[in-house]
């Protein structure tokens, strides 16, 4: 049975195919070049991926991501389509389910969402489901250092707090679109805000949501 993260992993592949290599990315600085490069290292290198979150060890993720960089592009877009080797902890669906499936639909919002021309995906409920899980488990993470209050809420009313304090911003929408603001891609999700003004203009000017 196909899973999330698979369904998700090959979407990307493709856009990133058809998108090419130079392509705008909603991730600053990023063409898709950079993006497909970085995807593979995550998964393919934990030697260099830990400098993505360990200051010391970024030296050697820059000399592994150009390493990839210069591959052919072709290349890239292959090994991420066949997924990471077996040696892998991403190999075990298990863990790629839980750690990939948000990895990979941002990334495929990073693509589309840069594009003039791109309209929301219709997603299922089972999958917005497993989004409003996933974020629910790592909201006050995301927002630990945002400069307000943050509640996310589903159209349902189901709430997280992604970071408790005053003046608080709640921000409502479907759990695909909370899950692309809380990963700092606020000025692409389709969100509703309520709140305070001057604390929805910090949130929106924040670079501090996300990892």
């Amino acid at each position: 049975m196909s899973t999330h993260a698979k369904r998700e992993r090959l979407l990307l592949a493709d856009l990133l195919e058809t998108a090419g290599p130079d392509a705008p990315t909603l991730c600053e600085g990023w063409r898709t070049r950079d993006l497909a490069a970085h995807v593979v290292v995550r998964e393919r290198r934990p030697d260099a991926a830990g400098g993505l979150l360990v200051k010391q060890l970024a030296p050697r993720l820059e000399r592994v991501t150009a390493e990839f960089l210069a591959k052919p592009y072709e290349e890239l877009i292959q090994l991420i389509r066949t997924g990471p080797p077996r040696f892998s902890p991403f190999s075990l669906k298990q863990i790629d389910e839980m750690s990939n499936t948000v990895e990979f639909y941002v990334h495929a919002e990073d693509v589309r969402r840069a594009q003039p021309d791109w309209t929301p995906r219709e997603l299922d409920r089972v999958f917005q489901d497993a989004l409003w899980s996933r974020l629910e488990r790592t909201a006050r993470l995301m927002g630990r250092n945002v400069p307000t209050g943050l509640v996310l809420r589903r159209p349902d009313g189901q709430t997280a707090v992604a970071r408790r304090g005053t003046p608080v911003v709640t921000v409502t929408g479907e759990p695909s679109e909370l899950v692309l603001f809380a990963y700092g891609r606020q000025g692409a999700a389709k969100v509703d805000t309520d709140g305070d003004p001057d604390a929805i203009a910090q949130l929106y000017g924040s670079k501090q949501l996300g990892i």
